[in-house]
């Protein structure tokens, strides 16, 4: 049986899973930050330490590897897993008021499930994993385990799959295969192993394809009704009880790879995961006044299943603004204005579903609007958090009804999709338009590469050719 350093562990009985467990701090609500860069690491917001490891002229962990050789990539990978998350993270974040860590990984941290033949991956990771789940409880902090990297890649181009795939090759039976193998494994080592304590989320799959469904049509079929068949069995072998049960987490419907929920053989317990980069909405004029007024007027809890947790956001904007006058972080008043739209930001997702997790806790960017642990050190984000959720940031920006929050394009590619902005005007009820039914992200380009397209000061780390 895991070990519970928790007493009174929240029932969420608004839920259909009254049984599940959730933070005990802030009432239960998610307040969290990403440990992207650890176990899968992202050149794109890392580059010094990257580099620095001797893996800059490559694209991922994949390569780096394969180009470094085995034990040298072997001895690198130990030295960063050791600096880039320590103690003293965890102490800052507690400070900070973060009750929730989100970790990504990858399946490779099973080395059984490596071909050795065939793939290069880092080897020696799941100690640090145990480490540092271990002081997520020393600290008391609520963890999601999060499968970022899937076997064969779930989307192409990406180093967040650890790999730069020319196509994505993970919708495939075998590779499904391997998949519920890690998935299987985790469950077990969760419920046995005392470092994984808080845990209480298992998130089966990364930012799968969108918009693509005749690829992605058996991860409906197949694999999610496989995931959650395989992480239940594990626990009903081990007899733990559905107070102890994890949340099994996919990405929600709104992602654009179709509705987990479609052929579950039950939906206790699951949860959703949605991110939300206003940066890349196309619907949302980039401008200081629009993004306010869109985040403090907008739900996404009309469109997403519940219970919803908005996985990845961040305080960006589009990259040909980020040294606008107006938002540019070096401008007079950027700290009071970014921390107005991060606290807007935050009571839309926290009204949309059971809260959010900001990304990333750290990056080697020198921007603190992709890094939670600079902007609190710049005062962006306040340090009494759980007060500051509760300011008053949207009062002069209430003028609209609220209204579902539109879905990004994140390539920057114009859609045929219309948001309606409905005003509200004395002695009239304004109509839903038409347009409220249109297909709401239009195309393959849909999130074809998320975290793709990031960049910051030249840094950016171009495709494989």
């Amino acid at each position: 049986m895991r070990v519970n350093p928790f007493t009174g562990l929240l029932a969420l009985a608004a839920t259909p899973f009254a049984a599940a467990w959730l933070p005990t701090k802030d009432n239960g609500v998610i307040r969290g930050v990403n440990l992207g860069g650890l176990f899968v690491m992202e050149p794109w917001m890392q580059f010094s330490q990257w580099s620095g490891m001797g893996c800059g002229p490559y694209k991922s962990e994949f390569d780096c590897v394969m180009n470094l050789g085995q034990d040298k990539a072997d001895a690198a990978f130990q030295s960063h897993w050791q600096s880039w998350i320590t103690e003293s993270d965890f102490q800052q974040m507690v400070a900070a008021g973060i009750n929730t860590v989100r970790i990504p990984i990858g399946y490779w941290i099973l080395e059984d499930l490596v071909y050795k033949d065939s793939e290069h991956f880092p080897r020696g990771g799941y100690p640090y994993l145990l480490k540092t789940c271990d002081l997520a409880k020393k600290y008391g902090l609520y963890v999601i385990l999060d499968l970022h990297g899937a076997p064969g890649a779930q989307v192409s181009d990406n180093p967040f799959t650890g790999q730069y795939a020319s196509q994505a090759g993970f919708y495939q039976d075998y590779q499904y295969t391997r998949a519920l193998t890690f998935l299987g494994w985790l469950a077990k080592k969760i419920h046995t192993r005392p470092e994984f304590a808080t845990v209480g989320t298992l998130q089966v799959l990364n930012e799968p394809l969108a918009y693509q469904p005749a690829v992605t049509a058996s991860l409906l079929t197949s694999f999610y009704p496989a995931a959650y068949g395989k992480i239940r069995g594990v626990e009903a072998a081990k007899q733990i009880p559905k107070e102890r049960q994890l949340h099994i987490m996919f990405m929600d419907r709104e992602w654009g790879s179709g509705d987990p929920e479609a052929n579950l053989p039950s939906t206790e317990g699951a949860s959703y995961d949605y991110h939300k980069y206003v940066k890349w909405d196309t619907s949302v004029t980039a401008n200081r006044n629009s993004y306010m007024q869109y985040s403090c007027t907008s739900t996404l809890k009309v469109k997403c299943r519940t219970p919803l947790v908005v996985g990845e956001w961040s305080l960006s904007v589009p990259d040909n603004l980020q040294e606008s006058p107006e938002f540019s972080t070096g401008s007079a008043d950027a700290v009071t204005w970014f921390q107005g739209w991060f606290l807007a930001q935050v009571q839309m997702y926290e009204r949309s579903g059971m809260g959010w997790v900001f990304w990333n806790w750290k990056s080697t960017l020198g921007d603190w609007r992709w890094s939670y642990m600079d902007a609190v050190n710049a005062g962006v984000i306040p340090k009494d958090l759980g007060s500051a959720v509760g300011r008053n940031v949207c009062s002069g920006y209430m003028g609209k009804r609220e209204v579902e929050a539109p879905l990004a394009d994140v390539n920057g590619t114009s859609t045929a999709e219309v948001e309606e902005e409905v005003v509200v005007r004395r002695g009239k009820t304004p109509e839903p338009s038409a347009v409220r039914d249109v297909k709401r992200h239009v195309g393959g380009l849909r999130h074809r590469s998320l975290r793709h397209s990031h960049h910051h000061h030249g840094r950016f780390i171009a495709p494989s050719s």
